[in-house]
């Protein structure tokens, strides 16, 4: 069976990063028509993910983390990861703009 691009990164992040909160989304279809778009999605990403892992690591790091980890599929047709990256410790920006 034919695992989908983000069954893969959500297992390879989850195996990788023991994540607490791990949210994959595939964004392909909001930018149809953009560069690296094509037939079928799978090429535009959202990472949400939290994970104790990322404890003491600044943004960079943990970006580099991700994309070291994920570049198979960055090689072959994911054209862009918009990375959410938290560790445990850190409040979740979006329940915070929720309760603000």
């Amino acid at each position: 069976m034919h695992m989908s691009t983000k069954q893969i990164i959500a297992d390879k992040l989850q195996a990788a990063f023991s994540p607490s909160f791990l949210n994959v989304i595939d964004e392909s279809d909001k930018h149809k028509g953009h560069g690296g778009w094509r037939e079928g999605g799978e090429t535009h990403f959202r990472v949400q993910i939290a994970s104790a892992a990322f404890e003491g690591m600044n943004r960079v790091a943990r970006h580099r983390a991700l994309n070291d980890l994920l570049a198979d599929e960055l090689a072959s047709g994911v054209h862009a990861l918009a990375l959410e990256i938290r560790s445990d410790s850190e409040p979740d920006p979006r329940a915070a703009r929720v309760a603000g």
